[in-house]
């Protein structure tokens, strides 16, 4: 039975979700880890480029899935009804990975980790009071005024990366095949 972990980088807009998670998959990469990420998006993604050969398979000859090749990379174009689950698409995709790195997918309830950036004046989404409130495993910050019952790291520190990414290892969703 094949297994991996899952982990939600989540954030207000603009709060650093991207460099969390490019700086946490270098980490595990360094360390001998598979990674696969998943990037939530609210918007349609502009990956392909009207008149090429892919955007005609799946624009005008309505392909159900299209694959694109190359020697160092695989891109796969897929229609569907609704927006699937992480864990689904981890199944389906990510599985051969020691660790899967979600970028958003805020309401859902994996294991999160979230960024705020004095930048963003919005306060944290984390609220202890919340139901959900177990799912957070950590902030991490550049504002000195957060405190909570969960760590939080801030940027400024030295060797939170290493800790924050020994947490997350720890304390993921670990996805089986059945």
């Amino acid at each position: 039975m094949a297994e991996t972990r899952i982990v939600s980088i989540i954030g207000r807009k603009d709060s650093g979700k991207t460099t969390l998670v490019t700086a946490l998959a270098a980490d595990f990469q360094r360390r001998g880890k598979k990674v696969g990420t998943i990037k939530h998006s609210c918007h349609h993604p502009n990956i392909d480029t009207e008149g090429t050969d892919t955007w005609r398979h799946f624009n005008e000859g309505k392909a159900n899935q299209v694959i694109y090749e190359t020697a160092e990379q695989r891109v796969i174009f897929e229609r569907q009804q609704e927006e699937s689950d992480p864990v689904d698409l981890t199944k389906k995709y990510l599985m051969e990975n020691d660790i899967v790195l979600v970028e958003g997918f805020k309401t859902h309830s994996l294991p999160k980790i979230e960024v705020c950036r004095k930048d963003c004046t919005e306060p944290p989404l984390y609220d202890p009071s919340a139901e959900n409130s177990s799912n957070w495993i950590s902030l991490v910050t550049d504002r000195d005024d957060l405190e909570f019952n969960i760590p939080v790291f801030r940027f400024k520190d030295t060797a939170w990366m290493v800790t924050l990414s020994q947490i997350m290892w720890a304390k993921a969703k670990i996805v089986t095949t059945d």
